[in-house]
């Protein structure tokens, strides 16, 4: 498989003039006469130089390695489908996707600025919390120490035990599972590994579920929260997954006209949102 010069030199002028600078955490600075990224921001979050980023939009650049593919694939903020053509247009094949990110895309924290009534966070692909709305700190409190939520049930101040509820052992049971997908997924993501030999090392639970061998993809479900003011609250979790870097958004909801749905408007008000 040959490189296509042509259209890989055209498929990265059009994706960098589709990723604004707030999109790559840059700022928007002096008024742009084209709309994107400049080819020198380009080359500097790919950590190549400006020249060989030209020559390649040139369609006269030395073939990219997979190392500068890959780069460029996180540097245009590309989905999984859009990077596989990237590697497939150098004469490549695509690889395992890239690890799971952890800079939370601007759109999605707006989404969670403009949710003042419904508590909301971010966690990426191994349960690592990465964002929160102010109900969801009325709701369940500061985010602890630490931010990962696979961690803490199994390891943190009240572990899951043989005397756990129901509903704490099936969130037990589906995170391992989760972890387990995202694991085969993200096959050289260092984070991914260190977490899961951190949980071996601390927890027989984990262990005991993870040679289980399951595998799922939390979706949506339903969730009863014990709050220190109104007790327990009947909760609909529901999952909108982000993008392909595995984040996900989680929001809680509750029906219409119950006891939970006036107590979360009633955290709402107090919080004069």
């Amino acid at each position: 498989m040959g490189v296509n010069r042509v259209q890989l030199a055209e498929f990265l002028k059009d994706r960098r003039a589709r990723v604004s600078p707030a999109d790559a955490g840059l700022p928007a600075g002096t008024r742009r006469r084209t709309p994107g990224l400049r080819r020198e921001e380009v080359a500097r979050l790919a950590g190549i130089s400006v020249d060989y980023y030209a020559r390649l939009e040139q369609g006269r650049g030395p073939n990219p390695s997979r190392q500068v593919l890959a780069a460029l694939g996180r540097a245009l903020r590309l989905f999984e489908d859009e990077r596989g053509h990237l590697f497939r247009l150098a004469g490549e094949q695509p690889g395992p996707p890239a690890g799971p990110s952890q800079a939370v895309p601007p759109g999605i924290l707006h989404l969670l600025e403009r949710l003042d009534d419904t508590p909301a966070f971010v966690i990426d692909a191994k349960y690592d919390l990465l964002a929160w709305n102010r109900m969801a700190v009325r709701l369940m409190g500061d985010p602890p120490p630490e931010r990962n939520m696979i961690w803490n049930a199994f390891c943190g101040p009240m572990p899951v035990g043989m005397e756990s509820s129901a509903e704490y052992q099936s969130f037990a049971d589906e995170s391992v599972a989760d972890l387990r997908a995202a694991s085969a997924r993200y096959p050289d993501d260092e984070g991914i590994r260190a977490l899961i030999e951190r949980l071996h090392a601390g927890s027989s639970e984990f262990t005991r579920r993870w040679n289980q061998h399951r595998v799922c993809v939390r979706r949506t479900t339903l969730k009863t929260l014990t709050h220190p003011v109104y007790g327990e609250l009947d909760l609909e979790c529901q999952v909108l997954h982000a993008d392909d870097s595995g984040q996900r958004v989680v929001f809680y909801t509750a029906a219409p006209g119950s006891r939970t749905a006036d107590v979360l408007g009633g955290l709402r008000e107090r919080a004069g949102m």
